[in-house]
């Protein structure tokens, strides 16, 4: 597995004609265009599949699922695979992309079929050593075998885990409460791939694990799993944007980035070698940023911007020119440790639980998926596009609107992460939680019965139309869609099934195993005729 190093990459920018943009992994090996034109030249069409209450994956015909890892799973002799499985990222060899390293964020864990934990009992050091083992990440080989399969190899030597307990330092010229490093990463949901072959993992709930700390009393409040209760660990070292090397092991937490409920980090690279980093705040009423580096290749020197959707303005967080931060922060590092209270200041807008953001590679646009907001009556969600000003990604204004629409006309609610595939089609999953799917009292979502998984055709007779393609377990969603490079595969994280069951002993669902197996998070494959069809691959 040979690195492409930032400085090579940067090397290669000094050498080489580029856009503005990167395209998504899937997409470099033939542009979109071609496979769109292909696509809008054959009349195939195909059909989706009903929505589902049904403890299986279910897939629209022409396609097949494999289980490639779960939960427990043994990795190496040392590791086993994480938890609750999320963002996905394949790095293929630069010799043989039937084969390479799978990044999978582990994001949490379900106490109750873990530790039997229910927020009531005394918490052990054997308990929450326990749970810190199964977040944070999973990098396995995989390959495809003689049958055209991808397996796991176990004990590669790259095969490895980073967990609530790994050291990790912050990438910042200053201490951040204390220390130059943190002790682990938690809460990891969603993320994004860099140009030179690393990983975003991006810290999210991490108030459940920590607490989080008042800026002006300094008091600390209680999280729901008490881990501070066993390690003394400041809320401050978590909620950032962590760079891994899946090669490697090697991380590091991005300051400049700042910190919240990161649900990704997705990047782009401008003409002139600066990097541009859209991120959102996956919290109800939180805000939508981007980071724009003052120099070519630096993650840490640049600016953060908050969205004010209203005006169309990227609003600059920096200490030095904002009058109103001088008057409730010390510095820079603090206004970056406690960014959501900055970015209301300045008058970043609140939205709907901004998710994962990706770039359309059709029209270069900025789409973020902003789930749902169920206690202010919306129910649904939708996908925002976001069109920066003379089409600059670090212009500081813009326009958006919907882009698509949760709903029962669309057939979809509370869109999460997505994915394009080499034709422009944009792939998404949904996040209806696992106590408001199938509950009469929350009738808004019984039309969509489980989570799926869903592609909106950009393309061909089928053009507009929002198909569902697979269905996920009980209480389960789907996640970290991610294409190998052929486009002939697609990994699919399944999370957090059976996540309503109240003990061992009253199980919710029993997937993937069947009968009276606890239900695992795992990690599945899709393949068949009907992927690459509409992508014009077939």
């Amino acid at each position: 597995m040979k690195k492409q190093s930032r400085r090579t990459f940067l090397d290669f920018l000094g050498k080489s004609v580029v856009g503005t943009a990167v395209l998504p992994p899937a997409l470099i090996a033939c542009a979109p265009e071609e496979n769109t034109k292909r696509v809008a030249e054959t009349n195939w069409k195909f059909n989706g599949i009903e929505p589902s209450d049904a403890d299986e994956v279910i897939v629209a015909e022409g396609l097949e699922w494999d289980l490639l890892v779960k939960w427990e799973d043994q990795i190496s002799d040392n590791d086993k695979f994480g938890s609750h499985n999320d963002y996905l990222a394949f790095l293929p060899d630069e010799n043989n992309p039937d084969e390479g390293l799978l990044w999978v964020n582990n994001e949490h864990f379900s106490p109750r079929l873990s530790t039997a934990f229910d927020g009531e009992i005394e918490r052990t050091k054997e308990d929450v050593d326990f749970e810190m083992y199964q977040v944070g990440g999973s990098i396995i080989k995989v390959k495809k075998n003689q049958a055209g399969k991808w397996e796991m190899v176990v004990n590669d030597s790259h095969n490895r885990r980073l967990t609530a307990h790994t050291e990790i330092p912050f990438n910042w010229s200053e201490q951040i409460y204390g220390s130059n490093t943190a002790i682990g990463t938690n809460g990891n949901c969603a993320g994004g791939i860099t140009p030179w072959g690393t990983i975003f993992t991006c810290e999210e709930n991490y108030h459940n694990y920590w607490g989080e700390r008042d800026l002006e009393t300094g008091e600390r409040t209680n999280s729901w799993l008490k881990w501070h209760h066993i390690y003394d660990y400041p809320p401050e070292h978590y909620g950032w944007v962590v760079e891994v090397d899946p090669r490697t092991g090697d991380a590091k937490k991005h300051v400049a980035l700042g910190r919240c409920a990161h649900e990704c980090a997705t990047i782009v690279v401008l003409d002139d070698g600066r990097f541009v980093v859209y991120t959102g705040d996956d919290k109800r009423g939180e805000c939508l940023y981007k980071f724009i580096s003052s120099e070519p290749g630096s993650l840490e020197n640049g600016t953060l911007y908050v969205a004010n959707t209203d005006e169309g303005r990227w609003i600059s967080l920096d200490y030095d020119t904002q009058e109103v931060l001088q008057q409730n922060f010390k510095n820079q590092t603090e206004v970056l440790t406690y960014l959501r209270k900055a970015a209301k200041l300045v008058g970043g807008s609140p939205l709907d639980r901004p998710e994962d953001i990706e770039i359309d590679p059709l029209t270069g646009n900025v789409l973020v998926a902003l789930t749902k907001n169920y206690p202010a009556g919306n129910y649904y969600g939708q996908i925002m596009k976001v069109e920066e000003g003379e089409g600059k990604y670090d212009s500081l204004s813009f326009t958006s609107e919907a882009f698509l629409a949760g709903g029962e006309e669309t057939g979809f609610a509370a869109p999460d992460n997505m994915e394009f595939d080499k034709a422009g089609n944009l792939w998404f999953t949904c996040d209806v939680p696992g106590g408001h799917m199938n509950n009469e009292e929350i009738p808004q979502y019984l039309p969509f019965k489980n989570n799926a998984l869903f592609v909106l055709m950009r393309n061909g007779p089928q053009s507009g139309e929002v198909i569902r393609v697979a269905s996920a377990p009980t209480d389960a969603e789907f996640t970290g869609p991610f294409f190998s490079p052929d486009g002939k595969t697609l990994f699919l994280s399944v999370q957090h099934p059976g996540e309503r069951s109240r003990s061992k002993d009253e199980l919710t669902s029993h997937w993937p195993e069947g009968g009276d197996a606890l239900p695992r998070s795992g990690v599945i494959t899709l393949q068949g005729e009907t992927l690459e069809k509409i992508q014009g691959l077939a």
